[in-house]
């Protein structure tokens, strides 16, 4: 019984540290001395698996398939939120909520709106033990494998909790960790992800929740339910909340009366794109929980809450057509094709379809009228069809099966929403993509080699491999349309310089897929050479920090491909490096992270980073007590206002340099 107690008390240590890095930001230990105690457990449950706990941290990531998800009745129905649109609206609702009350001046809870999924969780007896999605509002799917994969989550309470209750929430994934993922899924060449809404959304129903895992997911609580505590409001439910160990927003606010309410929505309204998640507009809410009972539900909606939704600006125009773009991986993306249209100032006439299942949810017909926004105000996207004006002889869109540029079969497969063309050696988008991210700036960085001097030179079969580049003279060159002798003289000194370029830029230019910048110097750090490297099995691979099964996979197959170790060769050769001749290991950077933030007159950011990896230090995304913050112009005023919250170090990049001596 010893080693129970043990355990237990490994568990909560975990617990509680899951709890001060995910929901307070205040970590005490580092990320090293919690993998350590997080291995340490894993062992000891193998050990003795008669200790085995359901939520113990070890089991955030569990079962890894499920074929489908089972669905339960919520013991408390989730209702949606009645909308409304001014100022007036608002009025009338409280004008109602008087008459029924016979009572004036009333208090509210105003909270911002978050545009993310909803989940209820059950909690007995201070630990977790189902997550359901809203469902219909009367039953839910139990997604509790994946909801335990979001660290904010917590699979134990910190607190002694004698009672049972639900709690009400909506996962979100934040903007910049939205924006991040389709950086790097742009670098490895597949479809960005089409809004964090809509992602947040498929990632809690995939059923692998091992690739839930990966997903940046965030939960942020606003609803207590329970028959055992009692609760005066919906301000000290919030404060329950978060004392009980959850993450709530710190903008929610009590409004002693109506006229506090608008003054709560302008300032939001003015400021809701300076926030780092998205939002579409203010929950309002009786604050006294006696009064949500006395006035009760429509059967629709509870009376005492109302939705102030903010105005996106949305237009109508024609669809004109449909475009297949065709990236370097093969991932074929349709795009719509539209009448040009002002949205907030810019001129409007494409946005991004995503996929087939985009095509089919919209029931896009032929020249239909369409009504388009800006997602974030920023990416131009279709929400929906004016079906009135639709010509009743206009045909559907039907998602077409074949590559539009070299006819082959598309294929998808059954976990991934994107159609690939896998004729990678003939399909010419695929094979000029592949030479742009080649001689990109944060690949092998040729400078002066355009787009359409590759497709002439693709065209002309001049180009068939990366190591034809290297064999280009400038006889070929000004043969080109349009090449100048001096334009050709500049490139091939550009082709010339780029031989220089380190192992990891070399390995990232490659075009493997899953392989990026940050992935390719993780590898060549490990391996050291590209014959380590080619050679690795599948366990060495994913024992490398941070590479997990599909890049794995990725690396295998592109390595068993004959063509590409030839490849490889030639350009091993032609004098391009593929060993590391970075010492790292013990440099002045080792075991030290940085969040950088601003633009720098002397360096780009990504440059910046790059040196801070090269010389052994790590770069992260978010700030907290574990960073130095590298400030430059126009920095985040919310990542300086949390450094100094927290008393962290900040450098400016002279300050820095001098510092490590760099």
């Amino acid at each position: 019984m010893e080693m129970l107690k043990y355990i237990e008390d490994l568990r909560d240590k975990l617990h509680r540290h899951n709890y001060l890095y995910y929901v307070k930001d205040n970590p005490e230990i580092s990320d090293f001395e919690f993998d350590q105690l997080l291995n340490e457990l894993v062992l000891l449950e193998k050990k003795y698996p008669q200790f085995f706990d359901l939520n113990s941290p070890t089991q955030r990531v569990g079962s890894s398939l499920s074929n489908s998800f089972e669905t339960y009745n919520h013991k408390y129905r989730m209702y949606s939120l009645e909308n409304s649109y001014s100022k007036q609206d608002v009025l009338k609702w409280n004008e109602r909520l008087e008459k029924n009350l016979s009572q004036k001046n009333l208090s509210f809870s105003c909270e911002l709106k978050l545009d993310g999924v909803s989940v209820s969780l059950s909690y007995e007896k201070g630990f977790l033990v189902r997550g359901l999605t809203r469902g219909d509002g009367l039953q839910g799917d139990d997604v509790t494998e994946n909801i335990k994969t979001i660290n904010s989550i917590p699979l134990k309470l910190n607190s002694h909790v004698d009672y049972d209750f639900e709690i009400r929430g909506e996962v979100i994934i934040e903007k910049e960790d939205f924006e991040k993922m389709n950086r790097i899924r742009e670098r490895n060449g597949d479809a960005k992800y089409m809004n964090p809404r809509n992602t947040a959304s498929g990632s809690i129903k995939l059923i692998n929740s091992l690739e839930v895992k990966k997903r940046p997911l965030k939960c942020y609580f606003f609803q207590i339910i329970s028959e055992d505590k009692n609760i005066l409001n919906q301000i000290d439910a919030l404060g329950l909340a978060e004392e009980l160990g959850f993450k709530t927003l710190k903008t929610n606010k009590f409004c002693k009366n109506i006229e506090d309410v608008f003054d709560y929505i302008e300032f939001w309204d003015k400021r809701k794109n300076d926030l780092n998640f998205e939002i579409d507009g203010i929950v309002i809410k009786v604050n006294n929980l006696d009064l949500q009972k006395e006035l009760g539900y429509t059967s629709k909606f509870p009376r005492w809450a109302i939705a102030y939704k903010f105005a996106t600006e949305r237009v109508e125009t024609k669809l004109l057509n449909i475009e297949y773009q065709i990236g370097r991986t093969g991932v074929v993306t349709p795009v719509a094709i539209l009448e040009p249209v002002i949205i907030n100032g810019t001129k409007v006439k494409r946005a991004s379809l995503h996929n087939k299942d985009q095509i089919d949810k919209l029931n896009l017909h032929e020249n239909d009228f369409v009504y388009v926004e800006k997602g974030g105000e920023i990416i131009p996207k279709i929400v929906g069809v004016n079906k009135e004006r639709r010509n009743k002889n206009s045909s559907k869109i039907i998602f077409q099966n074949f590559c539009p540029s070299c006819n082959s079969s598309l294929v998808r497969s059954s976990n991934e929403a994107q159609h690939y063309c896998l004729n990678s050696k003939t399909c010419i988008p695929q094979i000029s993509g592949k030479f742009k991210h080649f001689i990109s700036r944060k690949a092998m960085n040729i400078d002066g080699f355009g787009i359409e001097t590759i497709e002439r030179l693709i065209k002309i079969n001049e180009l068939k491999t990366f190591s034809d580049i290297y064999t280009l003279n400038e006889q070929k060159l000004v043969s080109i349309d349009r090449m100048a002798e001096k334009s050709a003289s500049n490139l091939l000194i550009a082709i010339e310089n780029s031989i220089s370029q380190p192992f990891h830029k070399v390995l990232f230019s490659l075009g493997i897929r899953h392989v990026g910048e940050t992935v390719a110097l993780n590898l060549v750090n490990h391996f050291e050479t590209i014959e380590n490297l080619m050679d690795a099995d599948f366990e060495e691979i994913i024992s490398v920090n941070e590479i997990g099964e599909k890049i794995a996979d990725s690396l295998l197959e592109y390595f068993s491909d004959n063509t590409n170790r030839l490849e490889i060769q030639k350009l091993k050769d032609l004098g391009l490096s593929f060993k590391n001749n970075y010492q790292n290991k013990n440099t002045p950077l080792s075991n030290l992270k940085f969040v950088v933030t601003g633009t720098f007159e002397k360096i780009s950011r990504e440059d910046l980073k790059q040196k801070i990896l090269l010389n052994g230090g790590t770069v992260s995304a978010s700030v907290n007590k574990n960073v130095i913050l590298i400030v430059g112009e126009n920095a985040g005023p919310s990542k300086i206002l949390k450094a100094d919250n927290l008393g962290i170090e900040k450098l400016t990049y002279s300050g820095f340099i001098t510092k490590f001596k760099l």
